[in-house]
């Protein structure tokens, strides 16, 4: 009991501290990036593997989105000073697994991991991933359990925590709601489209050194900063992303 007590502990602290967990990714992406070379020498082939791997992230962006049209307010947040659940998720996505936002980090971060193509870095990843996070689900659990009772114990008994069992689908109670996508999810769309265009940057640099960015990176960049800003804006100053129970 010490040792889960423990565990719990440490996650609180992770918590509140995981927006920084970007940081943990760029260190172990550097002695990744110092093997870098274009996949089979050649610059086309790289950009074919860099669309796949970039597809891949769009797929854990696809479930983030599956996952927030459907939830209610004060839930699923990107809150880190405190834990934060007005009501206990268990239907959509939520009834085929606990973490369901969680998972769709990881696929988009395994998609990020995937692009310089250095055959150790999506099992380092996943590994880094798998320690930190576990202690992070820990601590929500202790909290919803505080929180909800025999509610969440009934819930979590017959619901996987990370891999998702689709013949417990449960249709979400609220319907679809585009415009929470647009209110919550820009940011993760422009760190994932950010993240593959530093790479490129770096990757092309190292390789031939020239600071560049091949044409796909940088239109998707402006793009999805473009689309960063204005949503950040309407977010701040408007209350046109609002939606009510949101």
């Amino acid at each position: 009991m010490k040792l889960e007590k423990n565990i719990v502990s440490t996650g609180y602290w992770l918590f509140r501290w995981r927006s920084y967990f970007p940081i943990i990714l760029i260190i172990i992406f550097i002695p990744a990036m110092a093997e870098y070379e274009y996949v089979g020498g050649n610059r086309e082939m790289t950009t074919t593997w860099g669309i796949f791997s970039l597809v891949v992230g769009l797929l854990g962006l696809f479930f983030r989105i599956l996952v927030v049209g459907h939830t209610p307010q004060n839930t699923s947040g990107r809150n880190t000073r405190e834990q934060i659940a007005e009501v206990l998720n268990t239907t959509g996505w939520y009834s085929v697994v606990r973490h369901p936002l969680y998972l769709g980090n990881y696929i988009m971060g395994l998609g990020v991991s995937l692009f310089p193509f250095v055959w150790w870095l999506p099992m380092i990843y996943t590994l880094t991933f798998a320690l930190y996070y576990e202690r992070i689900m820990a601590a929500e659990e202790d909290f919803l359990r505080s929180k909800f009772g025999e509610d969440f114990e009934n819930w979590s008994e017959i619901t996987p925590g990370f891999f998702p069992d689709f013949s417990k689908w449960d249709s979400p109670e609220l319907k679809f709601s585009f415009i929470n996508i647009l209110r919550r999810e820009y940011s993760s769309l422009f760190a994932l489209i950010f993240s593959f265009t530093v790479l490129d940057l770096i990757g092309n640099y190292l390789v031939v050194q020239k600071l560049y960015v091949v044409p796909l990176w940088n239109v998707l960049f402006w793009t999805t900063l473009a689309a960063y800003l204005i949503l950040r804006s309407l977010k701040r100053h408007s209350n046109v992303l609002d939606v009510k129970g949101r």
